[in-house]
């Protein structure tokens, strides 16, 4: 159990989350691109892993900001929403199904990111934090737009998973 005694750590133990949540996606993000067969959804991942690395790029400017090491703490939501979508990637069957299954995977991770990224920006704020911030909110914002993106792709898909 680690002692959090006050909003301040308790932003700096979300921060941490968070860099650690981060970089498993840098991981993961290939290979569910590789895994995907619909060209707007490999594109998709592909065009997030960037984004995931300028994702990464804010949370140590978070740290900087607060004169801290660049240091995560191992992130056990994003361990398991990873391994999902491994299971997605593992799935045999039509291409559709498994891109199907790639997105549902995929908007599990941004919902988590959206909602860890909106719980440490709201105590950013309270704590007057207005650079750290303003950081999360620039990529809460990117997230919810990748969410977006995979409710549109996630119409045609499902429709050939459907089909299939």
């Amino acid at each position: 159990m680690s002692s959090i005694p006050d909003l301040h750590a308790l932003l700096i133990d979300e921060i941490k989350d968070l860099y650690h949540a981060e970089n498993q996606l840098l991981k993961a993000l290939p290979k569910m691109a590789k895994a995907a067969t619909n060209p707007a959804l490999k594109a998709g991942f592909t065009g997030h892993l960037a984004q995931t690395r300028g994702h990464v790029t804010r949370l140590a400017e978070c740290f900087k900001s607060l004169g801290l090491p660049v240091k995560g703490k191992v992130c056990h939501a994003m361990l398991g929403l990873v391994e999902e979508g491994g299971e997605a990637i593992g799935i045999e069957g039509p291409a559709a199904v498994r891109d199907a299954a790639l997105i549902g995977a995929a908007q599990r991770v941004e919902h988590y990111e959206m909602a860890g990224y909106g719980t440490a920006r709201a105590f950013a704020q309270a704590l007057g934090e207005n650079e750290v911030a303003a950081l999360l909110q620039a990529t809460l914002d990117e997230e919810g737009e990748t969410n977006k993106k995979l409710i549109e792709i996630a119409g045609a898909v499902n429709a050939a998973a459907l089909a299939a």
